[in-house]
């Protein structure tokens, strides 16, 4: 991966983290990693528990980010997010599974499409 796709990365995270707090969530984890995995952001208001992927792109050329969460990768985070909450007792056990899509347009100013509960 290319500085620059790990800078785009990072700014898509960022931005979800803000998006999230800006709507009363509290950043749990972010880029928090186990031998199974990645998880980009876990976020949580009162009971409500949420594990965020983030797909961040500057155009649609290659399509939609949220295409790029396959159900391979809905399999894998099932092991990533059953890792996180053992290492983190006391949290709620009800873990919804979220993708936010963010498209940076070149002006730099950044559209979100959020899609909760994916299956």
């Amino acid at each position: 991966m290319t500085q620059e796709r790990r800078d785009l990365g990072a700014r898509g995270e960022d931005l979800a983290a803000d998006f999230f707090v800006k709507r009363g969530f509290r950043v749990i984890a972010k880029n928090w990693r186990c031998r199974a995995g990645e998880i980009d952001l876990v976020v949580l208001k009162g009971v409500d528990l949420r594990v965020i992927e983030v797909k961040t792109r500057k155009s649609l050329g290659a399509g939609y980010p949220e295409e790029a969460v396959t159900n391979r990768k809905l399999d894998h985070m099932e092991a990533v997010i059953v890792d996180f909450l053992e290492h983190h007792p006391g949290l709620p056990e009800d873990v919804h599974f979220d993708v936010l899509a963010i498209v940076i347009a070149p002006t730099g100013v950044p559209s979100f499409r959020y899609i909760p509960d994916i299956e």
